[in-house]
């Protein structure tokens, strides 16, 4: 592995510390602490799956304990009809969280602000909105509340979708991007289908890392997917968007040293697999020992994956691809994960902090290069005391005052006082 490569691998890991439905009865505390997570009834959803349109309501029940958020009027799990992203989009059903402000609704409604989640993992218990005390993605599913509770102080609902395979049956493919895309839109459709008198028509797709990347497919997915619903997005705002998986992967497979970043092999695997089934398999492309540990993907979320039991502990004899493995099909599913690469027509704001050691700032200035040079309309600020998880907290007045313009109409009355100050694009970035 060159320096360049083991450089890149240290420093950017992308870890992160309709009206009519079937209403299910909800769960008492003590259902809900009893039962097994893995096989909760609300997660099994209906088969055959309904002939309806993506957003359609299949089961919703109130939601308590620590996955729901503060200050709200309603906190609510629901699952829904959505489509996957690989090959043929097959209808799935994607659970998530509806929460609403408290008080009365204004005239034109609560805008909505759709959350996009960073990394979690792929096991079924890492999921937001199964998150309880003492599970393994605990911090992580914590960690944006704060920023999603200012939202709803503002007036404005939240959902936060789990995404494909998270919660529900299914693996879900990280970073595959129509996947996530159509969860963090479809979960819009799914509140205007339940709560739609109380809801405005503008919203906004904000997200961290994972979810920052998720956030910028589904506002380039958002005019052909929403052309017919009537909702308008007004903007996406992406925290260090995951991008570079090409690199990242290939660095981490020659790696010489146990790295807890080498979870993050299995899951860029998984998403590039699941956009290629046909040509890509654990099977063709990992090594035997490889292949066994592949399998704790369904179990493990990403710190157990980290740990030196799993692939944290795993030292590659040589390389974790066999030297048959269809490569050139691999790099091209990695590719296609990247969101500089994205067309969006609605104004987009990222935001990276300088000091984020998983996410590397010049990823995230490569990424605003990209969108630019699509004609995208890019703000990029820059947070220079802020990591990666930081950069969630020390952006908080930007981008409250930035989504409020968006979908209120209201523009600041006096100068942000924010420690996040804009960065201009470097020379020769086309004007836009």
């Amino acid at each position: 592995m060159s320096a360049l490569h083991r450089s890149l691998w240290a420093l950017t890991a992308l870890a992160v510390l309709p009206s009519a439905c079937a209403h299910r009865a909800p769960s008492t505390s003590s259902q809900v602490k009893d039962v097994d997570w893995d096989v909760r009834e609300f997660y099994r959803p209906p088969s055959p799956l309904p002939n309806e349109a993506p957003g359609f309501v299949l089961g919703h029940e109130p939601l308590t304990g620590l996955a729901a958020l503060e200050g709200t009027k309603l906190n609510e799990r629901v699952l829904y009809l959505s489509n996957s992203g690989g090959p043929g989009e097959a209808p799935i059903a994607v659970s998530g969280i509806i929460a609403v402000p408290e008080g009365d609704a204004p005239t034109e409604g609560w805008p909505v602000v759709t959350w996009a989640h960073g990394t979690l993992g792929i096991a079924d218990k890492c999921a937001p909105s199964r998150d309880e005390l003492g599970a393994s993605a605990h911090w992580y599913n914590q960690a944006p509340h704060r920023l999603l509770n200012q939202f709803l102080k503002q007036g404005w609902a939240v959902v936060m979708s789990d995404y494909e395979g998270l919660g529900t049956p299914g693996r879900h493919p990280y970073l595959l991007g129509n996947s996530q895309a159509y969860g963090v839109l479809d979960i819009v459709r799914a509140a205007h289908a339940l709560h739609g008198k109380k809801l405005s028509k503008k919203f906004a797709i904000v997200g961290h890392s994972q979810g920052g990347q998720a956030a910028l497919f589904a506002a380039a997915r958002a005019p052909e997917r929403m052309k017919d619903d009537g909702l308008e997005l007004v903007g996406v705002l992406a925290y260090a968007p995951a991008s570079a998986m090409e690199l990242l992967f290939y660095a981490g497979t020659g790696q010489e040293n146990p790295s807890p970043n080498a979870a993050f092999m299995p899951l860029f695997l998984t998403g590039a697999m699941a956009g290629n089934p046909s040509e890509l398999t654990p099977e063709n492309i990992l090594q035997t020992e490889a292949q066994r540990l592949y399998a704790n993907v369904d179990t493990q979320c990403r710190t157990e994956l980290s740990e030196t039991g799993s692939w944290g502990g795993f030292i590659p004899k040589g390389n974790v691809l066999k030297p048959t493995a269809p490569v050139l099909k691999l790099s091209a599913q990695l590719r296609a994960m990247e969101p500089g690469a994205l067309t969006i027509t609605t104004p987009v704001r990222l935001v990276q902090g300088r000091q984020d050691e998983r996410v590397d700032p010049l990823q995230t200035a490569r990424v605003s290069t990209g969108l630019i040079g699509n004609g995208a309309q890019v703000e990029y600020f820059g947070c220079p005391v802020a990591d990666h998880f930081g950069v969630l907290g020390d952006d908080i007045p930007g981008t409250l005052a930035w989504l409020k313009q968006r979908l209120t109409g209201e523009a600041p009355s006096e100068p942000v006082l924010s420690s996040c100050q804009r960065v201009e694009p470097p020379p020769g970035t086309p004007a836009r």
